[in-house]
Protein backbone atom coordinates (compact mmCIF):
# COMPACT_ATOMS: atom_id res chain seq x y z
CA UNK A 1 0.00 0.00 0.00
CA UNK A 2 1.44 3.31 -1.23
CA UNK A 3 0.07 6.96 -0.32
CA UNK A 4 0.85 9.47 -2.13
CA UNK A 5 3.21 12.24 -1.32
CA UNK A 6 1.04 14.98 -0.19
CA UNK A 7 3.75 17.68 -0.32
CA UNK A 8 4.00 17.69 -4.68
CA UNK A 9 0.42 16.43 -5.49
CA UNK A 10 -0.68 16.65 -9.26
CA UNK A 11 -4.59 16.88 -8.53
CA UNK A 12 -6.91 17.55 -5.39
CA UNK A 13 -10.34 17.00 -5.77
CA UNK A 14 -12.69 18.72 -3.66
CA UNK A 15 -15.93 16.25 -2.60
CA UNK A 16 -19.37 16.09 -0.61
CA UNK A 17 -20.92 12.32 0.06
CA UNK A 18 -24.07 12.17 2.04
CA UNK A 19 -26.26 9.58 3.31
CA UNK A 20 -29.89 10.71 3.77
CA UNK A 21 -31.36 7.79 5.89
CA UNK A 22 -28.15 6.31 7.43
CA UNK A 23 -29.10 2.65 8.04
CA UNK A 24 -28.81 0.31 11.55
CA UNK A 25 -26.25 -1.79 9.62
CA UNK A 26 -22.44 -0.17 9.26
CA UNK A 27 -22.61 1.12 5.71
CA UNK A 28 -19.50 2.49 3.89
CA UNK A 29 -20.28 6.60 3.61
CA UNK A 30 -16.56 7.45 2.06
CA UNK A 31 -13.85 4.65 0.74
CA UNK A 32 -10.68 4.46 -0.77
CA UNK A 33 -9.84 1.58 -2.41
CA UNK A 34 -6.50 -0.46 -2.34
CA UNK A 35 -4.14 0.26 -4.97
CA UNK A 36 -6.10 3.92 -5.48
CA UNK A 37 -3.19 5.94 -5.66
CA UNK A 38 -5.00 8.29 -3.73
CA UNK A 39 -5.21 9.78 -0.06
CA UNK A 40 -8.50 11.55 1.17
CA UNK A 41 -8.69 14.04 3.86
CA UNK A 42 -11.64 13.89 5.66
CA UNK A 43 -12.61 17.61 6.44
CA UNK A 44 -16.15 16.91 7.89
CA UNK A 45 -18.51 14.67 9.03
CA UNK A 46 -21.80 16.12 10.23
CA UNK A 47 -24.90 14.03 11.30
CA UNK A 48 -28.45 15.60 11.44
CA UNK A 49 -31.44 14.10 12.46
CA UNK A 50 -34.38 14.24 10.77
CA UNK A 51 -36.61 13.13 12.93
CA UNK A 52 -38.65 15.85 14.40
CA UNK A 53 -39.55 13.81 17.37
CA UNK A 54 -37.08 11.02 19.22
CA UNK A 55 -33.73 10.99 19.66
CA UNK A 56 -31.17 8.65 17.67
CA UNK A 57 -27.38 7.29 18.41
CA UNK A 58 -24.58 7.31 15.61
CA UNK A 59 -21.85 5.68 15.59
CA UNK A 60 -18.57 6.33 13.30
CA UNK A 61 -15.52 3.73 12.58
CA UNK A 62 -12.47 3.86 10.51
CA UNK A 63 -12.52 0.13 8.88
CA UNK A 64 -10.58 -1.54 5.79
CA UNK A 65 -12.53 -0.82 2.47
CA UNK A 66 -14.23 -4.28 2.92
CA UNK A 67 -15.92 -3.37 5.69
CA UNK A 68 -14.10 -6.34 7.86
CA UNK A 69 -11.39 -4.82 9.79
CA UNK A 70 -12.37 -2.10 12.32
CA UNK A 71 -9.41 0.06 13.20
CA UNK A 72 -10.62 2.99 15.12
CA UNK A 73 -14.37 3.91 16.51
CA UNK A 74 -14.92 8.33 16.12
CA UNK A 75 -17.99 8.47 17.55
CA UNK A 76 -19.93 5.36 19.77
CA UNK A 77 -23.42 5.56 20.07
CA UNK A 78 -23.61 8.99 20.45
CA UNK A 79 -26.95 10.50 20.75
CA UNK A 80 -28.13 13.21 18.49
CA UNK A 81 -31.32 15.01 19.98
CA UNK A 82 -34.31 15.50 17.41
CA UNK A 83 -34.01 18.20 15.43
CA UNK A 84 -29.84 18.60 15.75
CA UNK A 85 -26.96 18.31 14.43
CA UNK A 86 -23.55 16.87 15.78
CA UNK A 87 -20.13 17.38 14.43
CA UNK A 88 -18.17 14.08 14.31
CA UNK A 89 -15.37 15.59 12.01
CA UNK A 90 -14.33 19.34 11.83
CA UNK A 91 -11.43 21.12 9.81
CA UNK A 92 -9.56 21.41 13.01
CA UNK A 93 -9.53 17.40 13.64
CA UNK A 94 -9.57 16.06 9.85
CA UNK A 95 -8.48 12.51 8.98
CA UNK A 96 -6.91 11.12 6.05
CA UNK A 97 -8.34 7.75 5.06
CA UNK A 98 -5.09 6.28 2.84
CA UNK A 99 -5.39 2.85 1.13
CA UNK A 100 -7.87 0.26 1.47
CA UNK A 101 -9.34 2.20 4.04
CA UNK A 102 -13.33 3.78 4.77
CA UNK A 103 -15.70 5.59 6.85
CA UNK A 104 -18.33 3.80 8.10
CA UNK A 105 -21.52 5.54 9.89
CA UNK A 106 -24.27 3.17 11.72
CA UNK A 107 -27.67 4.84 13.48
CA UNK A 108 -29.44 2.98 16.00
CA UNK A 109 -33.00 3.43 14.08
CA UNK A 110 -33.78 3.78 10.89
CA UNK A 111 -35.17 6.95 8.89
CA UNK A 112 -33.57 9.01 11.65
CA UNK A 113 -30.14 10.04 11.01
CA UNK A 114 -28.56 11.77 7.67
CA UNK A 115 -24.76 12.13 7.48
CA UNK A 116 -22.77 14.43 5.24
CA UNK A 117 -19.16 14.20 4.35
CA UNK A 118 -16.42 16.65 2.93
CA UNK A 119 -13.93 15.77 2.14
CA UNK A 120 -10.31 16.00 -0.75
CA UNK A 121 -9.25 13.70 -3.20
CA UNK A 122 -5.89 13.74 -3.04
CA UNK A 123 -3.18 12.38 -5.77
CA UNK A 124 0.10 12.12 -7.07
Amino acid sequence: MANPNIVSVASIYGKTVYDTDVATSAASLVSNAASSGKILKINSLIIANIDGTNAADITVTLRNAAGGTTYSTLAYTISVPADATLVVIGKDSAIYLEEDMALYVLASASGDLSATCSYEEISE
